[in-house]
């Protein structure tokens, strides 16, 4: 029997491995270099094992990938910024919070990502969620890299003027770092239109120059989009839609349970109205509504928008007002319905709502949040025939409205609501036909969270290696 050189190459390799009781496997060996440099940062080590692991294919078809140490740079961001940001309150007391901004990978366009103020930011969250935003802004096919940024300051409860005080501070030491074609911020959690209003002024004042292309989600008087607010939920139901008639199923008639009551919520509320099915929970940090009549009328969904804005209404106004029950400190995964949505916050779907979901006849799952489900759980749902739609895809709409309104700035116009709305749906339908192809090219079937991971990483990959070792 002749051997090659190559693979008894690889058996020496593999049996050196062995000996020294290491990982031979390409993947498991970089995961296996995160969890020893990331220790401390759990939902960055989820998210990036997930990826990893669903790459597979891809790297056995790839072997160079390796000599490049593609994965290696792929999970390493670009540049990581962190630094305090003081603040001063209504009494005069001087505060200190902590600013992050993870430039995580600009190989396809400026990096692009949301500002998220809440009390659990660290930078494992922020590693997470840019790390994630890598192959989100990929699949939608527009030219805009990955990151993403934040403080673990908590807006809730503060005054406007607070909160003001807070915004100038932080964008004092962030405006060194973005720029139109250099890193472009967003909201997410705890950033609204208030303080990206608040951020731009002063990034304005600083720079002395009208550059309103540093920042998306702005008032529509000074270089907004229209649908902006909407993007993320009208977008998620736009994919849901896709999935759905893939399945030779409709929407119409179908029962949606939610968690959150932000943005997300309230753009799933009015575009699941739209299409004939209804919403019937939200939820929050103090527990959940169940509405089974639906939210679908103006009077329901406008009082989202008062829940979210004022500081003194609660999801228990909501239940009072309309006369349904309210469940303190409770999610609402035990309701039945057709389609759960998990619109709140990470890991809030865990193995055990998982079987609950299950059991009460959920059959699709599109996750509105960003990574909402843990990763058992989405093992759970595979097994189990539920089709789960990835926040990578299913969560796409915010940034892809986004990248739409730095084209309208560079361009100094502004779309009409019917234009933005179409270049929407057009983008939400082909990350399902890309995820879907890219899963079908693999021999993996219909599975969305792979094809997906997939279809985002080709692209970015391609651009890194044209680029050489950067």
């Amino acid at each position: 029997m002749i051997y090659s050189f190559s693979s008894v190459l690889l058996f020496q390799t593999n049996l050196y491995y062995r000996r020294f009781n290491m990982p031979s496997d390409y993947v498991d060996r970089v995961i296996e270099g995160l969890r020893t440099k990331n220790s401390d940062e759990k939902e960055f080590l989820e998210v990036a094992e997930e990826v990893l692991k669903s790459l597979r294919p891809v790297i056995e078809k790839h072997p160079e990938y390796e000599k490049l140490a593609l994965l290696e740079r792929f999970t390493e961001p670009e540049r990581i910024i962190i630094f305090r940001v003081p603040w001063e309150d209504d009494n005069g007391q001087i505060h200190v919070n902590r600013g992050y901004r993870v430039q995580f990978n600009g190989a396809i366009g400026p990096y692009k990502g949301g500002l998220r103020f809440h009390p659990s930011v660290y930078l494992g969250i922020i590693k997470f969620l840019g790390f994630e935003q890598i192959l989100k802004n990929s699949l939608t096919g527009l030219p805009i890299g990955g990151g993403k940024g934040g403080s673990d300051f908590d807006p809730q409860g503060k005054s406007d003027a607070e909160v003001l005080r807070f915004c100038q501070s932080f964008m004092s030491e962030l405006y060194r770092h973005i720029g139109p074609d250099i890193d472009v911020p967003a909201g997410d959690i705890g950033v609204g239109g208030r303080e990206i209003g608040y951020m731009y002024g002063q990034y304005r004042r600083i720079r002395g120059a009208f550059e309103n292309g540093v920042l998306t989600g702005k008032g529509l008087t000074y270089g907004g989009s229209h649908i902006r607010s909407e993007a993320t939920g009208f977008g998620a139901m736009y994919y849901a839609d896709e999935v759905i008639k893939n399945q030779g199923d409709t929407l119409n008639g179908k029962t949606i349970v939610l968690s959150g009551y932000g943005n997300v919520a309230w753009g799933v509320c009015i575009k699941a109205r739209d299409l004939g099915s209804k919403v019937i929970s939200i939820s929050g940090r103090d527990g959940y509504v169940h509405d089974p009549d639906g939210i679908v009328t103006d009077d329901k969904i406008d009082f989202l928008l008062r829940i979210r804005g004022e500081n003194n209404v609660k999801l228990a106004d909501y239940a009072k007002k309309f006369g349904v029950k309210f469940y303190p400190k409770e999610k609402p995964w035990k309701l039945k319905g057709d389609i759960a949505f998990p619109s709140a916050t990470e890991n809030e779907i865990d193995i055990e709502e998982a079987k609950e979901l299950t059991k009460n006849g959920i059959k699709y799952v599109f996750e509105g949040a960003n990574f909402p489900t843990t990763p058992e759980a989405m093992e759970y749902f595979k097994k189990n025939g539920v089709i789960l739609g990835p926040a990578i895809a299913a969560n796409a709409g915010g940034v892809a409205v986004s990248e739409l309104e730095m084209t309208q700035n560079s361009s100094r116009l502004l779309w009409t609501k019917e234009k933005v709305d179409s270049k929407l749906k057009e983008i939400m339908v082909s990350i399902h036909t890309k995820s879907r192809e890219a899963a079908e090219r693999y021999g993996l079937g219909y599975d969305l969270v792979a094809g997906a991971n997939i279809a985002g990483f080709e692209k970015v990959a391609e651009a890194m290696i044209a680029q050489g070792t950067y």
